[in-house]
């Protein structure tokens, strides 16, 4: 069972992946499989984990490695990710930057979960404390969406 827990934890800790595919995997398809209330858990704080050393260092080490020769692409691909991120949350934030980022993170579609939203959160020099609230609330909000879907037996793998 330990097995288990470890390999929804560490899903969840992937970029693009996230708990988005760690709550199925670990429900649906891990042998043994994880009560879902504790995939919940365990990739909501895999998820959220990586979110602080995101907003401080990933942009920082993002621009430093955009003119590099090998990882260059890669890393300019990820800026402007964080960018037309950063831009999508300023368009709808009628409400709010801080909900719009909510919101961004919360809906569970490909490439909207805790990474983006916290890259363009510090794209934007937006407030870390608010930022991560705000990230938390999307994860909580994408974990409830993801786990009703795994709970009815939804396979959101495929």
């Amino acid at each position: 069972m330990l097995k288990s827990y470890l390999i929804t934890f560490f899903i969840s800790m992937v970029p693009i992946i996230e708990l988005r595919g760690a709550i199925p995997y670990g429900t649906l398809v891990c042998d043994p499989a994880v009560p879902l209330l504790k995939a919940y858990i365990i990739a909501i704080i895999g998820n959220m984990l990586p979110v602080p050393v995101i907003f401080f260092f990933a942009r920082k080490t993002l621009e430093w490695g955009a003119d590099k020769k090998f990882i260059g692409g890669f890393f300019t691909f990820c800026i402007n990710k964080g960018h037309k991120g950063g831009e999508k949350l300023k368009e709808k934030a009628g409400f709010g930057l801080y909900f719009a980022l909510l919101l961004f993170v919360g809906i569970p579609l490909p490439g909207t979960g805790a990474w983006t939203g916290t890259l363009a959160a510090s794209f934007l020099d937006m407030e870390f404390k608010k930022s991560i609230v705000a990230v938390m609330a999307g994860v909580l909000l994408a974990g409830i969406i993801i786990g009703t879907l795994s709970g009815l037996g939804v396979n959101v793998l495929k």
